[in-house]
């Protein structure tokens, strides 16, 4: 949340730590109807996690970016999803567009990978030159080309949203999407975030395991004391959460160790954010949560081409710019926490069942009642995938 509390805010909180409170006392939890029962193959299986990732990644809207990312006009993001090579655009009016990367020429990179500020894109074999629209202003040495109408050629462009403080993207160009359809009531949690108006402090990029182990421990609250006793775990009480759910999107809140103080305050006088950890999971591969002492962790993860990893970019992001040498120091902290809460202890342990699911050991995978949240994911799979 940004700022003060606006009252809905306030009252959505206390919503929240009442039910983590209520649970932490009856030692009850936030449950699914029944256990979840997954075959190990829909983790191996490289021709069904293809069909998943087509199905899913390309005829869906993903978020792709963060608004914070291209703040100021005529900025621009040249990167890799997948196998789709990408170059985001914001133009002089503000508007944010999404291209294939790719010359109309011969198919080389319009753009090298990267981020920053200009209005032109000169192709890297050849030297066309594309305006931050998609269109071809320019052909080189066109004079010996031969006759072309460069007011037909423009670079492929993807059918692109800005909303909520993300970049969403269709990756099949073929397909268009109503994103208030598809959010099903998510965007107005997400608005309350404020997310595009945070300062983008850092952003890093992680090679992680394969898609559907990595994303589970993301929706994960059964773990923290195992594998993160000294970071997540060290204020957040295991196996406790409040879950619910917006179409695929998902909010839930972990109580933080401190939660029983307010069954000591008189509710007028909670601080909710103080006794819970809020999450929001944005199907089917962003998340935003660590929201504290003003700092925010986002992060969107890619499956790689050959389906083996995926690629995560962990976005720290503060209220306000650090200035102050502690403002500064502070924003490190939260980022070297939130960098080694995945990359020492998350991502090590979910390497370690890809390296040995081919041990037949399981044949199945169980999600108990207790682990909703996975649950919700894995039959959304299921649904988009026409299982």
């Amino acid at each position: 949340m940004r700022g003060n509390l606006l009252s809905h805010q306030r009252e959505k909180l206390i919503s929240l730590a009442k039910r983590l409170l209520n649970h932490n006392l009856n030692g009850s939890t936030d449950q699914a109807d029944e256990i979840m029962v997954k075959s190990v193959n829909d983790y191996t299986d490289d021709e069904i996690i293809g069909l998943e990732v087509n199905k899913i990644f390309y005829d869906h809207p993903v978020p792709i970016a963060l608004s914070a990312e291209l703040k100021e006009k005529n900025s621009y993001k040249a990167f890799t999803v997948i196998d789709t090579p990408l170059l985001i655009t914001r133009d002089e009016n503000g508007a944010v567009r999404t291209f294939i990367n790719i010359c109309k020429h011969r198919g080389a990179p319009v753009c090298p990978e990267g981020s920053g500020k200009k209005s032109r894109f000169n192709c890297t074999y050849h030297g066309w030159m594309y305006d931050n629209k998609g269109s071809l202003v320019n052909i080189f040495k066109s004079n010996t080309f031969g006759d072309i109408d460069i007011k037909n050629i423009k670079l492929t462009e993807l059918f692109c949203e800005e909303k909520s403080g993300f970049i969403w993207v269709c990756l099949n160009p073929d397909i268009k999407f109503d994103l208030t359809e598809w959010m099903n009531g998510f965007d107005t949690e997400l608005d309350d975030i404020d997310l595009k108006n945070w300062y983008l402090f850092r952003s890093i990029t992680l090679n992680g395991p394969r898609w559907k182990i990595c994303w589970d421990g993301y929706l994960d609250g059964y773990h923290h004391h195992m594998v993160h006793p000294e970071t997540v775990g060290k204020n957040t009480i295991v196996n406790l959460i409040a879950h619910d759910t917006y179409g695929p999107h998902q909010r839930f809140a972990f109580g933080l160790k401190n939660i029983n103080e307010l069954a000591k305050i008189n509710e007028k006088d909670w601080e909710p954010e103080n006794h819970i950890r809020l999450i929001h999971s944005v199907f089917p591969n962003s998340s935003i949560s660590a929201i504290q002492n003003q700092h925010c962790l986002v992060s969107i993860v890619f499956p790689t081409p050959d389906l083996q990893e995926t690629i995560t970019t962990q976005y720290i992001l503060c209220l306000k710019e650090p200035k102050t040498k502690k403002e500064i120091k502070d924003a490190e902290d939260f980022a070297e926490l939130s960098r080694a809460a995945i990359v020492d202890e998350d991502y090590p342990m979910n390497f370690k069942i890809q390296d040995f699911i081919n041990s037949k050991a399981n044949k199945e995978f169980l999600f108990g009642r207790n682990e909703p949240i996975q649950q919700h994911y894995h039959k959304w799979v299921d649904k988009l995938s026409s299982k």
